[in-house]
């Protein structure tokens, strides 16, 4: 989302502007997050990945989750209007996309790629914010990065869940697939998110600076695959957390220096 808004305008947005461009980032993902544990509490009690998750080990109730979800919605249709009115009148298809997200398990595989989409919804997010407008493939094609970078690591991570997603028939790449194939899914997916970082990096023209980034970024994909096998799944939370920290940082950085430089050249 900060890149987006960088990229959106051409070097530092206004103050006014990032601050409630984070307050939408916060209450968002608050929103997607609290709901997401109501709505999959009973599964999460079942889950041993999940069981001491605040709702399933009895530290927070129901209730209060639900007044927290509510709050977090306001404050995000609040930064919304605060912006400008197209991400006003956007908003609403941004949190029913955060909140389906926690149903689509019980029915497709494509769970995955809906989360990509929802994640991908922040930098086209925070350009029209900026700019009022989607007038431009770059974000489209920003967005379309982290789509196919969040499927592949959601993919990935959901491997440790292949026993439980088959006991309780829940739906994943990997339960339809098996782990080994679903590894091939995920790299397939991560190699898809670097053509279109690529294109990116060709379409903004933003010089060296980005390509490192980009570099950069491949590099982490490959290393973040090297360190999962298909019988052996012990590195996993190393490769999810760390590597795709880094990821993100490393562009935000990289890109929005580079369209800085480029505004005072």
């Amino acid at each position: 989302a900060l890149l987006g808004a960088v990229l959106a305008a051409n070097g530092l947005p206004t103050l006014r502007q990032l601050f409630w461009i984070a307050v939408a980032m916060v209450g968002a993902r608050s929103t997607a997050m609290a709901f997401n544990r109501i709505v999959d509490r009973e599964i999460d009690a079942r889950n041993p990945r999940t069981s001491t998750r605040a709702i399933p080990a009895g530290a927070l109730s129901v209730g209060f989750v639900w007044i927290f979800t509510l709050v977090a919605a306001a404050i995000f249709f609040l930064a919304a209007a605060m912006l400008n009115r197209v991400t006003l009148v956007l908003a609403p298809v941004a949190l029913a996309s955060v909140l389906l997200y926690s149903f689509t398990k019980r029915w497709t595989l494509l769970s995955h790629l809906v989360l990509g989409w929802c994640l991908a919804i922040a930098p086209t997010g925070a350009w029209i914010a900026v700019r009022g407008a989607l007038d431009s493939p770059v974000p489209l094609l920003l967005s379309l990065v982290v789509l196919l970078w969040t499927a592949g690591f959601d993919v990935l991570y959901s491997c440790q869940d292949y026993d439980f997603d088959v006991a309780e028939q829940l739906h994943s790449v990997p339960r339809t697939f098996g782990i080994a194939r679903s590894l091939w899914i995920s790299r397939a997916l991560h190699a898809a998110a670097f053509t279109a970082l690529i294109a990116l990096y060709l379409t903004t023209k933003l010089g060296a600076l980005a390509l490192a980034g980009v570099i950069a970024t491949g590099a982490l994909l490959i290393y973040q695959h090297r360190l999962v096998k298909a019988d052996d799944l012990s590195r996993l939370n190393a490769a999810f957390f760390r590597t795709n920290a880094f990821v993100s940082v490393i562009l935000c950085l990289t890109f929005g220096a580079a369209v800085i430089i480029r505004m005072f050249s």
